[in-house]
Order: structure tokens, then C-alpha cells, then sequence
């Protein structure tokens, strides 16, 4: 088969995309303002939640969503150890104490049976990771731990879902990414999500330095030259209206997006079935999967090679792969200030060590799909 060039990841943005930026550059108005508000009345409609607050990137949402918690110093949140070093940043923005819990290998996700060995009475919030696209299991989370708040690190998980309710409505806060690599995009970018009006408000206006209103509000109404009131310390956190403009046209996208990716996603289970030594992603029944990533797992105790030399050999065979991503554990910052070993965590290193993602995205052809096959079965 001819040598073909296939990224890990390409954002699906075309002609559409650009025409929509044309009305806030023309308009003057580039700041937070009218395009991202119609882009959050539409997340929030398609996640089946009251509110949507649109922030510069998921990293900047999942801190708001801890601040809006009261979440201090002394204060501990529960994180996976393995998932984007992000998650874990945002509890140190905060002045509190990380507690990290393992995955469950299978889906990659918070191991529920773990939780209860790690709350204390210090315990403020857990952020389970909807990692690659597939909801955690949030039921089982409010069930062992009743009664402590749950922000959801949706970052992958657009339009996935368990049942009919979508992600980002199944804690109390979601926390959305529209990075390059997710299924939709708008450049940088991020999603808050809740049902909680007081969250809300707060969120609102913390995203906006702490001002009482908006400056689409202030401008718009009729004392514009009055500056607002600034009872709290806020953030520089909004979206710009270019990019909402960007997200009005990809939100629209999204589940077609990810019935591409669905067909395609098992077309790869099904072809990659035969290879012992590759594990297939596992999605529990109910599961509506986002797919951002597709990610296997290598067992080298019966691969015909190991993990990294298989990613170097895709590599030169023109195919993109990447670790699923890292155990925040191992990270040097993390492990030195915790005095934290590799072997602390055992799910999540293992998913550090032999996870590989393979390219999954809608710029992709059925070629490119079936290259991939036929070059990892090519192994002997």
C-alpha cells in the first residue's frame, strides 16, 4: 500500500468558518459580546442545561468552576491520575491539596471503587475526567461520595453522554474544551456548564474581571459611560466574539462529527479484533461515546513489539500516534512535591506506559482509515 501522511488529529474548519468571522471583524464588536452568547444558548441547548458560559480555554472554566466552589487552601480535591496535567493545575491556582485516585484501566476513567479511601473531611470537590470522549461513570461517584460537589472535566466529551443526558449536565459544573485536537473547535476556547443559577451568576461575572454586568450589558445600556460595580476579584477569562462566531458554526457540526468518527471508530475495533495484543476501547452499555480520541492499549507481555517502538515505526510510516496522555503523577512537579512513586498509581502508569492513540477525525478518508489498518497489521 502507497506510503500515505495521516496527522493524530485536524481541525474541520473551512470556508463557513471564515465567512462567519467576517461579522465581528466588520462590526467592531470582537470582544465577548453577541456571537458568543448565541454560541452558549446553542451548548446549552444541545447539553440540556440552563447555562453556558463560554471562557478562553477549559483550563481557565475548570478554575472558575473551583473558585465558584470556595475552593481555599486547606481545601482537597479529588483528581484521576491520569489525565491532562491541567486538572490537577487548577487545584494548585487554588491553594489546595490535589488527591490523586487511579483509573480503571478499562475505560481509562475515575475507579469509583477507589473514592472512598480518599475522602477526608477536607474533601471539597471531585473532578472526574470524561477521558477521550467517554463519560465517567458520575452515578456511581454521587453515590460514593454523597453530597460533595462534582465538576466535570468534560474537555473531550462534546456531545457524549450516558443515556439521554448529555455530559456537562450530570455533576454540578461542566467544564468544556474547543481546543484544535476536540471534535469541535474554535482555535482556544471553553464551555461552562451548569444547572445551578447562583453558580451561574457567579461565574458570570468572574469570568469578567468580578464586574456586576457584562460589557455587551453596559454598553448596550443606557448609561454606558458608567463603569460597573466590582464587588469580588475576577479573572480575565471571556471568549472573544471572533471565536464565538467560529463556535455558532461548529456547534451545529458536532453530531455529525461524531457519527463520522462513531462509523470509524468501529471500523477500527472491528479490523484491530484480531490482534490479541491490542486493546480496543471498552464503552459500557448506555454510553454515547464523543470520540476526540481513539485509544488503544498495548500488551507487551504478547506484542510482537513494544509501545514506543511501535509509535516510532507509525511515525515513519507517515501515521501520527500519541501516549492516550500522562499520568500527572509521574510528572516531575507532582512527584517531587508529593513524594509520589510511579507504582503509587498502577492503573494510571500503565496507561502512561502502553495507551497509544491512533488518528480519529472527520478530515480523514476511508484510504487514510484503512492504511492505518493495514500498516499496524502488518506487525508480525
Amino acid at each position: 500500500m502507497e506510503k500515505r501522511i495521516i496527522q493524530i488529529s485536524q481541525p474541520m474548519m473551512g470556508q463557513e468558518e471564515w465567512e462567519a468571522t467576517k461579522e465581528p471583524i466588520f462590526s467592531g464588536w470582537v470582544t465577548q459580546g453577541p456571537k458568543v452568547a448565541e454560541f452558549e444558548k446553542l451548548f446549552a441547548k444541545r447539553h440540556n442545561v440552563k447555562h453556558a458560559l463560554a471562557v478562553s480555554n477549559c483550563t481557565t472554566a475548570l478554575h472558575l468552576a473551583l473558585v465558584a466552589l470556595d475552593v481555599k487552601p486547606g481545601d482537597e480535591v479529588i483528581v484521576p491520575a491520569f489525565t491532562w496535567v491541567s486538572t490537577a493545575n487548577v487545584i494548585m491556582y487554588c491553594g489546595a491539596t490535589p488527591v490523586f485516585i487511579d483509573i480503571d484501566i478499562r475505560t481509562f476513567n475515575i475507579d469509583t471503587n477507589e473514592l472512598k479511601k480518599k475522602i477526608t473531611s477536607k474533601t471539597k470537590v471531585i473532578i472526574p475526567v470524561h477521558l477521550f470522549g467517554l463519560c465517567a461513570n458520575i452515578d456511581e461517584v454521587k453515590k460514593m461520595a454523597p453530597g460533595i460537589k462534582i465538576v466535570e472535566d468534560g474537555a473531550c466529551a462534546a456531545g457524549a453522554g450516558i443515556g439521554n443526558r448529555p455530559a456537562g449536565s450530570l455533576g454540578d459544573i461542566g467544564c468544556f474544551s474547543f481546543h484544535p485536537r476536540k471534535s469541535v473547535t474554535t482555535g482556544e476556547g471553553g464551555m461552562l456548564t451548569t444547572n445551578d443559577d447562583k453558580l451561574a451568576e457567579k461565574m458570570n461575572m468572574l469570568r469578567n474581571h468580578g464586574a456586576s454586568i457584562s460589557e455587551e450589558q453596559r454598553h448596550k445600556g443606557p448609561k454606558p459611560y458608567i463603569l460597573p460595580e466590582f464587588d469580588m476579584v475576577g479573572y480575565n477569562y471571556r471568549m472573544t466574539d471572533i471565536q464565538g462566531a467560529v463556535g455558532v458554526v461548529q456547534i451545529k457540526k458536532l453530531d455529525l462529527f461524531i457519527d463520522e468518527r462513531q462509523q470509524w471508530a468501529d471500523y477500527y475495533t472491528k479490523e484491530l479484533a484480531s490482534l490479541p495484543w491490542l486493546r480496543t476501547p471498552y464503552i459500557p452499555d448506555g454510553y454515547k461515546h464523543g470520540w476526540q480520541s481513539y485509544v488503544l492499549f498495548v500488551d507487551e507481555t504478547i506484542a510482537p513489539i513494544k509501545r514506543n517502538d511501535l509509535m516510532e515505526y507509525l511515525q515513519q510510516n507517515g501515521i501520527s500516534t500519541r501516549p492516550g496522555t500522562h499520568a500527572v503523577h509521574m510528572l516531575g512537579f507532582y512527584a517531587k512535591k508529593f513524594n509520589i512513586k510511579p507504582s503509587d498509581f498502577q492503573g494510571a502508569f500503565a496507561a502512561n506506559e502502553y495507551s497509544m492513540s491512533i488518528p480519529l477525525h472527520n478530515k480523514m478518508s476511508k484510504e487514510d482509515y484503512e492504511y492505518v489498518v493495514h500498516t499496524i497489521k502488518a506487525i508480525k
